[in-house]
């Protein structure tokens, strides 16, 4: 209690007395300190690594020590003095002091782990490196370079001594010839320095007078040997030393087949081996040095990093002791207000001071983040009923509307698309979404790059779409996406016009074909008799040339009759009689037809694949036999009429029907020339064919007399999957409307079943 006691009121002393104001040690001091610590290991870091200009000599790392060391016992003393005035707050109860306790007992746990670490790491890290440094395979490799340098100056020594025995050899054996006839001697002993790669060689006796001598362009400067090497050389020896630096190799060998005389020899020295030996030879002595005072450097470097690391450690502890008093204080508010705002009262908000510090700003930053995201909900809330709405009102429109609507961004990528487009397209929406337009629809590329050029960013046109081998046209229309007076991208939208735009073609082919009918019948039948007239009245009297005469009237009368025929196609497609809708049976017409043709074309196959119950279904029996012949006509006359290169293979027509209970289908395959892959769709306009002398109005007539029936013509190529190499399908649909008095069971799968019960009833040719 009387500690206590003491304690208070020395800490009352404290804070009245001009120390007490003068040690406000929690800002400017230990920040300062800090900044200095920080700025010294680094200086200290650099200076061991020899990042500066000095090397780091032994005084100058003592220097350092001794500067770290004052650091740390600054910093120790602040901290000292830190905790006491702590621990005092702790005894006289202040508010927050415990917390403030366990946050400055955590911060020195977090702080003292990775300081302790890291000094322990520095210090073992050091031992081993220089163990690694100062090992013995460390030193073998040292001892080994120097030796190898030292290998290749005596690999030179002894080449040189090689290439001198072999010279003096050659020299003695050619001693008679070389003794007559200085000129040949010469010749002899620059040949040999030359092939040995020698830039001086002397022939010399032992008073230093040179007989003989071959030198190089580049020859190094040569002294005389001493009486010790002539005396080295008379004993037999080749005498090898090194001159001017350590840069030549001499030799000296005695020639006994002459008279006082020897072979003097130089051979440079490449100057990057003596300074690699030279430098070798340095870090050898550096090293040997370094080794005997190994033990100084690991006690200094370790007394640096645990110097460091003490610095590193208070230098921490003070800013969790700083960081804990700024924090304890407000954080209970804040983390109370925080709490409230996660459970969903944005509302919320906290007291704020008078301090303009960190923590006060925090507070009026959390005051007006609560109320913005207040505002932001309640607005997010309302914009979203109301997009929602829109929404769900959009979504609906598109999905009813019967035109294709194609949303683009500004790279002309697909974003959206409803129902009818990507019907017509073909695709389903997992792979529009993000497709490129060139990609999905190319045909309607263009229509979008002629927006682009225009200032209000919107187009129209007529496209042609070709998918799953059906034409379509289309009208398009791109309209331009802007937002802030930007273009942000395309609305595409585009309708089937393929019905109106055939029905505005037939409708004027209706008007052309009346008015052909009405101008051109009418004088046709004057024209035919009075030819007919000439030839009985006149064929007999004619002598000169009757033959010509004969052959002119009867082209008069067949021409005539040719154009009867097409006036009387044109007339029968301009006054197309209205279907008399009755009970029939489809397959008996079919078999109708198939007969008439095969027995019109003998040389075709002719296959009909017909079921052999009756396929009842409600229609005009005459229109259909009628559109029947026509379709049966032209696949003869494109088998007749097939490429050459194709002639040879099976000419084969054959009529299928079939029923799943709700459509019969009739599919009339041949393998003909086929049709076109473009323009495919417009053979059933008026006036449109692809053979030489058709009117283009069979197809036509067809497709009139199967919307009648509330059928479809759809023109397809022959299925190679099927054995087809070639050729055209004519497919022909009919909706089958059942009755109770109808022959045929009203169960569709039995109906359906009937499809796979077909039979083969009549197959063969025509004759």
């Amino acid at each position: 209690m009387a500690t206590i006691d003491y304690m208070t009121a020395w800490s009352g002393w404290v804070r009245k007395s001009d120390l007490g104001r003068r040690l406000r040690l929690g800002t400017t001091l230990p920040i300062s300190l800090v900044v200095i610590a920080v700025f010294l290991g680094t200086f200290t870091y650099m200076t061991l690594t020899g990042l500066t200009p000095f090397a780091p000599s032994k005084g100058v790392v003592t220097a350092l020590l001794l500067a770290n060391f004052f650091i740390a016992l600054v910093l120790a003393g602040l901290i000292g003095w830190r905790v006491i005035r702590l621990v005092m707050e702790r005894h006289s109860g202040i508010a927050g002091a415990k917390l403030h306790a366990r946050l400055v007992t955590m911060f020195s746990l977090i702080a003292i782990l990775p300081a302790i670490t890291v000094a322990v790491f520095a210090v073992v890290t050091l031992d081993r490196g220089l163990d690694t440094w100062f090992s013995e395979r460390t030193r073998a490799i040292i001892n080994h370079a120097l030796q190898v340098a030292e290998a290749y100056l005596d690999e030179h020594h002894q080449v040189l001594r090689l290439d001198v025995l072999a010279m003096a050899n050659d020299l003695n054996r050619a001693a008679p010839y070389l003794t007559s006839n200085y000129q040949r001697g010469q010749q002899l002993l620059a040949t040999q320095a030359a092939l040995r790669s020698l830039p001086a060689a002397y022939l010399l006796n032992r008073d230093g007078k040179t007989v003989l001598r071959a030198t190089a362009a580049v020859a190094p400067s040569m002294g005389l040997p001493g009486a010790d090497q002539f005396d080295k050389a008379d004993e037999g020896l080749v005498v090898l030393y090194t001159a001017n630096d350590g840069d030549q190799i001499r030799a000296l060998v005695k020639l006994p087949a002459f008279d006082n005389t020897y072979l003097y020899v130089a051979r440079f020295v490449d100057a990057r081996v003596l300074d690699h030996l030279a430098l070798t030879q340095a870090a050898v002595t550096e090293y040997e040095t370094l080794e005997g005072g190994l033990s100084s450097v690991q006690v200094t470097f370790a007394l640096i990093y645990v110097t460091l690391a003490l610095i590193v450690l208070l230098a921490a502890i003070w800013l969790g002791l700083w960081a804990a008093n700024r924090i304890v204080s407000p954080i209970g508010s804040l983390v109370s207000a925080a709490e409230r705002v996660s459970g969903g009262d944005l509302s919320t908000r906290v007291d704020i001071g008078n301090n303009d510090d960190e923590i006060e700003t925090l507070g009026r930053a959390f005051n007006r983040m609560t109320s913005q995201i207040e505002n932001q909900r309640n607005e997010l809330v309302t914009a979203n009923y109301e997009l929602d709405d829109r929404r769900r009102f959009t979504e609906a429109v598109l999905a009813g509307v019967s035109a294709g609507v194609v949303g683009l961004d500004a790279d002309m990528r697909i974003n959206h698309a409803n129902r009818a487009a990507r019907d017509f397209l073909g695709l389903d929406e997992a792979s529009l979404d993000g497709l490129l337009l060139s990609e999905a629809a190319p045909e309607l590329s263009s229509v979008v790059i002629a927006a682009m050029t225009q200032v209000r960013g919107s187009a129209r046109d007529q496209v042609v779409l070709l998918r799953s081998g059906r034409e379509r046209t289309l009208n398009v229309r791109v309209t331009g996406e802007k937002s802030s007076g930007d273009l942000q991208g395309y609305v595409l939208t585009f309708d089937d016009i393929t019905e109106l735009v055939a029905a505005q073609r037939n409708a004027a082919w209706s008007d052309v074909a009346r008015r052909i009918a009405h101008e051109i019948k009418n004088p046709l039948t004057p024209i035919q008799l009075s030819a007919e007239r000439l030839r009985r009245k006149y064929a007999d009297e004619v002598a000169n040339d009757p033959e010509v005469f004969q052959q002119c009237t009867d082209t008069i009368i067949r021409q005539v009759g040719d154009i009867g025929r097409m006036v009387d196609e044109f007339s029968s497609f301009a006054r197309m009689p209205e279907a008399v809708m009755k009970d029939a049976d489809l397959g008996e017409i079919v078999r109708q037809a198939v007969f008439l043709q095969r027995v019109a074309h003998p040389e075709i196959e002719y296959v009909l694949a017909l079921q052999e119950a009756p396929i009842s279904f409600q229609g005009d029996a005459r229109l259909i036999s009628q559109a029947l012949t026509n379709i049966l006509k032209n696949a003869a006359e494109a088998v007749d009429g097939k490429e050459e290169e194709t002639v040879g293979g099976s000419n084969k027509i054959e009529t299928r029907v079939t029923s799943d209970g709700r459509t019969i289908e009739v599919l009339v395959t041949d393998t003909g020339r086929g049709l076109p892959d473009t323009g495919r769709m417009r053979l059933t306009e008026p006036y449109m064919t692809t053979r030489a002398k058709g009117t283009g109005l069979g197809l036509a007539i067809v497709k009139k007399i199967m919307e009648d029936h509330g059928g479809t013509l759809d023109l397809l190529d022959a299925p190679k999957e099927e054995g087809w190499a070639s050729g055209a399908r004519v497919a022909l649909r009919f909706p089958r409307i059942n009755h109770q008095s109808d022959d045929v069971t009203d169960n569709e799968s039995n109906e359906s079943t009937q499809t796979d019960q077909l039979s083969l009833v009549e197959t063969g040719r025509g004759g």
